[in-house]
């Protein structure tokens, strides 16, 4: 069996969380811990695989270095710079205007949209392929028309930026790794 922390909560289903840290398993208050046991089982398989994908990503991050404070604060001012013009050429493809961009650290997100038309960018993105920027600026971008993540926001998504699955699933892949560059996970 697979070791793994267990958080209840006021939750209905159980959920797996595979991360640096190991296997989080979150589970409804009352569900038998027999029955958590027997999903992590039958998961086995695919458990091991995205552990084995986390333990190359954070051994790669390790070979590349954890970058230094003005690695950093270089990798920012040309956020800012990269991320403005690379918002400045999808709005019109996307058919929207726009109010400020940051650049931030954010833990959990690479870019999001307000309802006032901000929008912000995590500055790691500048070590991404320029074209998984570029998703993430459209996927901020569409926003603009969209809310939400519905087939209709995606179905936007792909008609400005059609290889958008590809590169979103490089980030998915990838952005441990380069958020343990930065110290962040």
């Amino acid at each position: 069996m697979i070791a793994y922390t267990l958080i209840r909560s006021k939750r209905r289903s159980l959920c797996l969380e595979i991360g640096p840290e190991g296997l989080i398993a979150r589970a409804p208050l009352r569900m038998p811990k027999q029955e958590i046991d027997a999903f992590i089982l039958s998961r086995e398989q695919w458990i091991t695989r995205h552990q084995n994908k986390i333990r190359k990503q954070l051994e790669a991050a390790e070979t590349q270095g954890v970058l230094t404070a003005e690695e950093i604060r270089q990798l920012k001012n040309n956020a800012r710079r990269v991320i403005a013009e690379r918002v400045a050429f999808y709005a019109p493809k996307v058919g929207v205007d726009y109010g400020k961009i940051t650049i931030r650290s954010q833990r959990t997100k690479w870019g999001s949209c307000s309802a006032a038309g901000n929008l912000s960018f995590h500055y790691l993105l500048m070590l991404a392929p320029p074209e998984v920027l570029d998703s993430v600026v459209v996927h901020e971008l569409c926003h603009r028309k969209e809310m939400n993540h519905s087939p209709r926001f995606y179905a936007e998504v792909l008609r400005v930026f059609p290889e958008y699955k590809k590169h979103f699933r490089w980030l998915k892949e990838n952005g441990t790794m380069l958020r343990r560059r930065a110290g962040e996970e």
